[in-house]
């Protein structure tokens, strides 16, 4: 299925595999790559070092396209592009809008930039500095997210700009990747679809929890850092919400103190770091120490396995999830699927 996507970034098939903290790494990187759609390797969680090593790890397990998850707002941004250049990474894909510094840079370099958006004035903006495509996700989709669906999001981005669009939040199945290509859309991007596969490092528990889900069981609460985020209902939430002020502080406190060993940050680079996260935003202290924590009640699930002590960012679709297909036998789903449904609409169409 040839589409503007598929022409751009070289792949077979106009689907992505987003970039998700400790769960989108070379092994289900690859295996999306090998299985014809983008794989995305996550970055924000892994040293410049262990990047580097991460990209040539997938290099060496697959011959097809890749891509790469930046933090634009991250310190390091920049080295990160450097190593990427060197390592002739296909993609770039940016959580937040990169600077058309950054967006100039790597296409000098033959880099196709991609950055996710949440509105459409973030779509026209980073499409106006450059960027080669934008992947808009509605509100259906995993952690930090916005209140507006993907349904009346999607056709907004597409009429606004003249780049290819790929649609995010609430994308798991052939119906609706042609759903999708049916509102102008050049492909679809998946997270926890491709996080319930058999090739995801996920625990196996974790990914039990996820798929013992209900839709009802996906929430969306401001406790970790002030910001809207779409996860599973856990004991750590659940604990959160019932908490008060002081016992809130409390707990990210002593999360802080963990993290801070395991990242060798001092207390003055941390509260740095606090100070800078709240400048202009309304949070609570205890949000801002959870903030700089996130990533690691993001490993606490997705590598340790602690489904009642991590953060468990989830799409609406784990709710209608049941199974842990390989990729190629999930991307081979859908693509069969999005023919079959498009004959049938064409059967329509000639039967009218």
């Amino acid at each position: 299925m040839e589409t503007a996507l598929t022409r751009l970034v070289g792949v077979r098939h106009p689907i992505v595999q987003t970039g998700m903290g400790w769960v989108a790494g070379p092994r289900l990187v690859s295996a999306a790559a090998d299985a014809g759609a983008l794989g995305i390797l996550a970055s924000a969680t892994m040293t410049p070092d262990r990047l580097r090593e991460a990209i040539r790890e997938v290099g060496a397990r697959t011959t097809a396209p890749f891509g790469v998850n930046l933090r634009a707002d991250a310190r390091d941004a920049a080295d990160r592009v450097q190593i990427m250049i060197e390592e002739g990474v296909r993609v770039a894909s940016f959580a937040l809008a990169p600077s058309p510094e950054l967006i100039i840079a790597l296409k000098e370099s033959g880099v196709v930039v991609i950055p996710s958006v949440g509105a459409r004035r973030h779509a026209e903006k980073v499409a106006a500095w450059g960027a080669d495509a934008v992947i808009v996700q509605g509100g259906e989709g995993g952690g930090h997210t916005g209140e507006v669906a993907t349904t009346v999001l999607l056709p907004q981005v597409v009429d606004a700009v003249d780049i290819p669009v790929v649609a995010a939040g609430g994308f798991f199945d052939g119906r609706g990747l042609v759903a999708a290509l049916a509102y102008g859309a050049a492909g679809v991007a998946m997270g926890t679809r491709f996080l319930l596969t058999s090739d995801s490092t996920v625990p196996e528990a974790v990914k039990a929890r996820y798929l013992a889900a209900a839709v009802g069981d996906v929430t969306v609460t401001t406790t970790i850092d002030g910001l809207p985020h779409r996860m599973l209902r856990t004991e750590l939430v659940d604990a959160l919400e019932r908490s008060g002020r002081a016992a809130r502080l409390l707990r990210a406190m002593r999360r802080a103190a963990g993290f801070r060993r395991i990242s060798g940050l001092t207390w003055r680079r941390m509260v740095q770091d606090g100070l800078a996260m709240k400048h202009g935003k309304d949070l609570t202290w205890s949000q801002v120490l959870l903030a700089a924590n996130t990533p690691m009640l993001q490993k606490a699930s997705m590598v340790d396995g602690r489904t009642d002590l991590g953060v468990m960012a989830s799409g609406q679709v784990a709710g209608v999830i049941d199974d842990l297909p390989s990729c190629a036998e999930l991307v081979e789903r859908i693509t069969e699927e999005a023919e079959t449904v498009l004959k049938s609409l064409e059967a329509l169409g000639a039967d009218r």
